[in-house]
């Protein structure tokens, strides 16, 4: 299931970078068809999945960023060459303001309406849906950070636990609290950092120069915004996915519990875009075909007590 976790996150990414750049779009037939790969922004995404690869391959020195800046500029000429006036918004384009000091510092005294409002609802109201987002934050997190924590090579203690990931999750947990508080979107670990993981990140170190990196993104937002559209950074998703659909190499293949599980993870986390939902439905395929193959008493009580869980969550949404 952990590794079943992780390539199912790159799957989905290389999944969400296809579908914002227009490589494949939605379908009442197929679900999901191949886009018109003639126009400016998928072709863009095309050639820069292609660069990016390229240069990955040839073991060039941070492949994906340099990817990022050539097919940023080709993106540009594309722009001022007229191709992709059709969607504009999507295209990069030479930014008209390069810094900024618009904030809005009306968040937190949203917040704080918003708070006084909370507490005047009906209290059972208030815990089902408290316990509603904690079920989903929970499992989105567990499963971002061991399958990022697999694709980082972390050392792992005797019962295959990743070691030191209560801190990641304290971390999790206290940044949500924060964030919600100042209004921003979940502060939370987010599968992105895949990219940052395929670059040679491998402790806090990378979070802090992110973070302060983050902080003067703030006041060059206008330019990073136009520059660095869609289809510019749909080659970084796509090539963290092929480097997180590695760790399926070490998933016992004789097993058909473990296939069906894996396989059941996989194709709900990309075809439902969650990774709560992909786990629920990996983790009952689990327990129902331990059943059938008869090593349901050599599971850990913990398993049914999820299987459970997810079960009621599935169906009714808890």
């Amino acid at each position: 299931m952990k590794l079943a976790i992780g390539a199912g996150i790159g799957f989905f990414i290389a999944v969400v970078g296809l579908k914002n750049s227009g490589i494949v779009v939605a379908n009442q037939a197929n679900i999901i068809a191949l886009g018109n790969l003639t126009g400016a922004v998928p072709l863009l995404a095309l050639i820069g999945i292609a660069i990016t690869l390229i240069l990955y391959v040839r073991k060039i020195p941070a492949a994906v960023f340099v990817g990022l800046i050539i097919t940023s500029i080709i993106g540009v000429i594309f722009t001022l060459l007229g191709f992709g006036a059709n969607t504009p918004t999507l295209m990069p384009a030479v930014p008209h303001q390069v810094v900024s000091v618009d904030f809005d510092y009306s968040l937190v005294g949203g917040f704080l309406s918003g708070f006084g409002e909370l507490f005047s609802s009906q209290v059972i109201n208030i815990i089902m849906v408290i316990f509603s987002f904690l079920l989903v934050n929970f499992f989105d997190a567990t499963g971002t950070l061991v399958g990022l924590g697999n694709q980082a090579g972390f050392s792992k203690d005797e019962n295959g636990e990743l070691e030191g990931i209560d801190k990641a999750f304290i971390g999790d947990s206290v940044g949500g609290l924060i964030g919600t508080v100042l209004g921003s979107s979940p502060v939370t670990a987010y599968v992105e950092s895949a990219t940052g993981i395929g670059l040679g990140g491998r402790t806090g170190l990378t979070a802090i120069f992110t973070g302060i990196f983050f902080l003067i993104a703030m006041f060059f937002a206008p330019a990073i915004l136009s520059l660095f559209t869609s289809p510019v950074t749909t080659s970084c998703l796509v090539v963290v996915g092929i480097l997180m659909m590695a760790q399926l190499k070490d998933i016992d293949w004789s097993n058909l519990v473990t296939i069906s599980s894996t396989f059941a993870t996989i194709l709900m986390m990309v075809l439902t875009s969650s990774i709560t939902l992909g786990i629920a439905f990996g983790f009952v395929t689990y327990a129902v075909t331990s059943i059938a193959s008869g090593k349901a008493k050599e599971l850990h009580w913990s398993v049914w007590i999820l299987a459970i869980i997810f079960v009621f969550y599935l169906f009714f949404g808890l």
